[in-house]
């Protein structure tokens, strides 16, 4: 099947399901906001709780932060989000379409990887075991023939980006010849400069209204919040504030469903540490961060570091984790190497010092920044991406999401074999002796078959059935979703069995 085709289906069961929506519906929807359905939020505080636990309570020097959505302005020009948080944008006049200049290059760049990955896809099944792919990068000359058009649309356009260049952004997109999507024409507008904040006003009259933004990161909270929480907590360097929060970016060019949306969630940590060992830290933090992402068992082979073609005007350092997405590697995390600068400007906006006293050193300095950043709703999509299969079974088909059990909406479902004979009681009384343990569902409806099934396309990885033999033993079967397989147990050893399995200390041993 095309990547392009599952992804289609991929939203098409996130609707079926209830696991994600779109805003408004019933008013035909609102551009690039989505809502979770009663599946979707069950995952989405998963994923929360699976990265809070891991930062807050496997670091001892990590604690949380929940500030509010509404700040001070000057915090933003402070931040640089007023002059600097810009996309540039280009449209096509005959479409009326817009797009991100970068993104269209980087799609083109991506498009020339592909041409690469398939000639070794074909030479790894023609050479089988012998398949030397290093060799063959090294030696083919259509992949030394592309490889040498991506590196050199690469170096320009890493150039045009730090060189801050729109006209020489327009001049690739005309010269490599892309063409808009929907009109497929090159009749391309000038590339421009949007600034994405969101703005609205607080007060109670017009003429006494200040102008205010929706916050487009949760950082800043953070960092205004640095002395309150490093004095009241006793904080010593190196130590981390972590918070999850909502985030509002004016996206032009939002599309791919729930990957780039107007409102979204954000899971950000700060470590603030000495000088001088920023780099050290941005180290660690990637590879703790990158073994985060690979204890879910996605592939390893899925995951990979991108560097940045252009560092942040704040950054000394920064790096993407990148996820193949059906519609190829895409970024879910970013880690930076922020320096001082976000303290600094706080500090001079301000007028108040934003200092840490070192008694090492009988001197106080301003602390440098490591930040891992992780968009909630990115995580929750490559989740899905990565669990959802369609499968040929011998006498049917089914489709099932293969969620990590730690993470899956719902832990186990009891299902009585019929309404009678009191098997539903019995499934009843199961439910109540382990529903404050995980979530649980009691579904009695359509043959046992059909319940599987459905059970299956939600992602519940275990099913507990209730028959005759129950009500004589007090066994019951449980049927393991990946492999169907089914075994019967005694209904006091539930609680241990499904309880080791969706507990996050498997989870967290790996990280």
């Amino acid at each position: 099947m095309a990547q392009e085709d599952l992804f289609k289906k991929l939203v098409a069961h996130c609707k079926e399901y209830g696991y994600v929506f779109q805003s408004s519906e019933i008013y035909d929807g609102l551009g690039a906001v989505y809502d979770y359905g009663q599946y979707g939020v069950e995952l989405k505080n998963n994923i929360k709780k699976y990265w809070w636990d891991s930062m807050v309570l496997l670091h001892e020097n990590v604690v949380g932060l929940d500030s509010a959505i509404f700040m001070h302005p000057t915090i933003w020009k402070a931040s640089g989000h007023v002059d600097a948080f810009n996309d540039p944008l280009i449209d096509n006049k005959d479409s009326k379409k817009r797009y991100r200049a970068d993104v269209l290059i980087e799609e083109k760049l991506g498009k020339i990887e592909e041409k690469i990955n398939k000639e070794i896809t074909k030479a790894k099944k023609r050479f089988g075991d012998s398949f030397d792919e290093k060799q063959f990068r090294e030696t083919n000359p259509r992949v030394l023939a592309n490889q040498k058009k991506w590196d050199e649309l690469h170096t320009r356009f890493a150039k045009a980006l730090n060189d801050g260049d729109l006209n020489e952004l327009r001049q690739i997109i005309v010269d490599q010849e892309i063409v808009c999507p929907i009109s497929g024409s090159r009749n391309w507008t000038d590339v421009r400069q949007f600034n994405l904040m969101f703005s609205t006003e607080m007060g109670s009259t017009a003429d006494g209204a200040q102008k205010i933004f929706l916050r487009p990161e949760t950082a800043q909270g953070i960092f205004v919040n640095y002395l309150n929480v490093q004095k009241t907590g006793r904080m010593k360097l190196p130590f981390g504030i972590a918070q999850i929060g909502k985030a509002f970016r004016n996206e032009i060019v939002a599309r791919q469903f729930i990957f780039r949306m107007r409102e979204f969630e954000q899971m950000e940590m700060q470590f603030f540490v000495k000088p001088g060992t920023e780099l050290d830290w941005f180290e660690k933090w990637k590879e703790t961060r990158m073994k985060w992402h690979r204890a879910l068992g996605f592939g390893d082979e899925n995951y990979r570091f991108h560097e940045h073609e252009k560092l942040a005007h704040y950054a000394n350092a920064a790096v993407d984790v990148e996820y193949k997405f059906p519609f190829g590697f895409k970024e879910v995390e970013g880690i930076h190497s922020r320096t001082d600068f976000d303290l600094s400007q706080h500090e001079k906006y301000s007028g108040k010092k934003i200092r840490y006293f070192d008694p090492e050193i009988n001197d106080s300095y301003v602390p440098f920044v490591v930040e891992t950043s992780i968009g909630v709703d990115r995580m929750f999509l490559q989740v899905l991406s990565a669990s959802y299969c369609e499968e040929q079974l011998e006498k049917d088909s089914r489709v099932v999401l293969k969620i990590p059990p730690m993470l899956a909406p719902v832990k186990m479902a009891v299902m009585p074999l019929t309404k009678k004979d009191g098997m539903p009681e019995k499934a009843r009384e199961i439910i109540d002796n382990l529903k404050f343990d995980f979530n649980c569902q009691y579904d009695e409806k359509d043959s046992i078959g059909k319940r599987y099934r459905r059970q299956d396309a939600i992602g519940t990885p275990y099913c507990v059935t209730v028959d005759h033999q129950t009500l004589e033993d007090n066994t019951v079967t449980i049927r393991h979703r990946d492999s169907m397989e089914q075994e019967r147990v005694a209904i006091s050893e539930l609680g241990r069995i499904i309880g080791e399995q969706v507990n996050f200390k498997a989870l967290f041993a790996k990280i």
